[in-house]
């Protein structure tokens, strides 16, 4: 079974367990004949309390292969994940008030050991049918010290999980070549870690070495080139300002790369649509009244379409409210709007003031080009020489771009390409539904004050 098989299994199947225990837990408080009464609302509450079920159990590490591969780790996870679902069942008929008092509260303490006897017992008998298998990983290790070799030793412990390590990378040129018997090969120098990378199918590079840390950032990650994990075993300064991803036996990792989590993606996305959906059709009286203002004080065209690039380098039309003159570009050819741009007219200042320009890009959201929350999508003729004289620029491709970002909000209107960089790499390495709400609060905040537009 793949892990992304063994997670959709395992939401299925926790699903069942949870309600078949709240059941039984009703079976052993009322016995065979349980009152409609006392039932009916459980049944109404049944959708959401499932819902909490299985939020505490991916709290509880339960959707995780790695974090469960001992039967103690999964009596451990078990557990927390039926104690947190009953704290929330609590915690929800509390806030429910009188129109679920018939639920007996007997049977949410009952069904939590039944909870945790049906996770375990399952996960167990699994385990012996149909085990875990997870696509072959090969890992490069930066180091060929004593850490480097433990870490070797320990990846080759955990085959189960796909992990296979390909070889060393030495840092200096003593090292080069030094490998104790046993000890996986090294495969040549930091200098050459592009190449390495590439003619040995790598798909994680791990750093067991800080002084290599800065010219592997480089290669890889500002590069670009390489779609590749990057991990280090973090100093007390990355510690300090970081946050560890994960622990190979006790050495902790930290991800350099960007990786976000599946769930937070989709999560996303739904949220995305639905919200675009929802506020195009709540604002269509201002999208009208815009539309109409433009006609009649600009003329046509009212609509702005421009070809931008999206996620991974993609093309997609951008669509805006027209707030230059026509053919704003046709004698100077594409240059980026500043401060005070004589091309902007003054309906198109006030529009650029409250944000208002940006409204048709629900429309871009809906369609799956946008997100609410990202980089600011630019044009093609820039991104090539941005490419050329900015490091790291193209990292900021691999998520989709947004209407609003923490550039937007934390930056002026026409803060310098460099600057909205750092801004958009603090945004895509450290985010979160959390980032991504403050993000669109601020934005509020800025559109009703009009600070940082011009």
């Amino acid at each position: 079974m793949s892990r992304s098989r063994f997670i959709a299994f395992s939401l299925v199947v926790d699903a069942l367990a949870f309600n078949a225990a709240v059941l039984a837990a009703f079976a052993l408080r009322f016995g065979l004949h349980i009152p409609v009464f006392n039932l009916e609302p459980y049944l109404r509450l049944a959708p959401w309390l499932t819902l909490a079920f299985l939020l505490s159990a991916y709290l509880s590490g339960l959707y995780d292969p790695e974090r469960i591969e001992g039967a103690w780790l999964i009596f451990r996870g078990a557990a927390s994940s039926a104690a947190l679902s009953a704290l929330f069942t609590l915690g929800m008929l509390y806030l429910a008030g009188t129109a679920f008092n018939a639920f007996p509260r007997p049977v949410v303490l009952l069904a939590a050991p039944l909870e945790l006897a049906f996770l375990v017992g399952w996960r167990a008998l699994s385990a012996r049918i149909s085990p875990v298998r997870w696509p072959e990983q090969r890992v490069l290790l930066v180091g060929t010290g004593a850490l480097a070799l433990e870490l070797a030793g320990e990846l080759t412990r955990r085959a189960r999980w796909g992990y296979r390590v390909a070889g060393l990378v030495s840092v200096t040129d003593d090292e080069a070549g030094a490998s104790p018997e046993e000890a996986p090969p090294v495969l040549g120098r930091v200098a050459d870690l592009a190449a390495i990378v590439r003619e040995n199918a790598i798909d994680r590079v791990i750093v067991a070495s800080p002084v290599a840390l800065r010219e592997l950032v480089e290669d890889i990650t500002l590069g670009g080139e390489m779609s590749v994990r990057l991990d280090v075993v973090p100093e007390l300064y990355e510690i300090f300002i970081g946050e560890v991803d994960s622990i190979v036996a006790d050495i902790p990792l930290m991800a350099i790369t960007h990786r976000s989590p599946q769930w937070y993606v989709g999560l996303k996305r739904v949220t995305d649509f639905a919200g675009a959906l929802a506020l195009l059709v709540v604002l269509s009286p201002v999208l009208l009244l815009v539309w109409l203002a433009i006609l009649v004080t600009m003329g046509t065209p009212v609509m702005f379409r421009q070809e931008r690039l999206g996620r991974d380098l993609t093309p997609f039309t951008l669509l805006k409210f027209r707030t230059m003159v026509r053919d704003a570009e046709a004698a100077s050819g594409p240059v980026l709007a500043g401060d005070e741009d004589p091309r902007i007219t003054p309906l198109g200042r006030f529009l650029r003031k409250g944000r208002l320009d940006e409204l048709p890009q629900l429309v871009n959201i809906v369609r799956g080009e946008m997100s609410f929350v990202g980089p600011r999508p630019e044009r093609a003729f820039f991104i090539e020489r941005f490419l050329n004289e900015i490091p790291a620029y193209r990292e900021r491709f691999r998520i989709k771009p947004g209407v609003t970002g923490l550039a937007q909000v934390s930056g002026g209107y026409a803060t310098t390409p460099e600057r909205k960089l750092k801004y958009d790499l603090i945004y895509m390495y450290h985010q979160n539904l959390l980032m991504d709400v403050r993000i669109v609060a601020d934005t509020i905040r800025v559109v009703l004050t009009g600070r940082g537009a011009r």
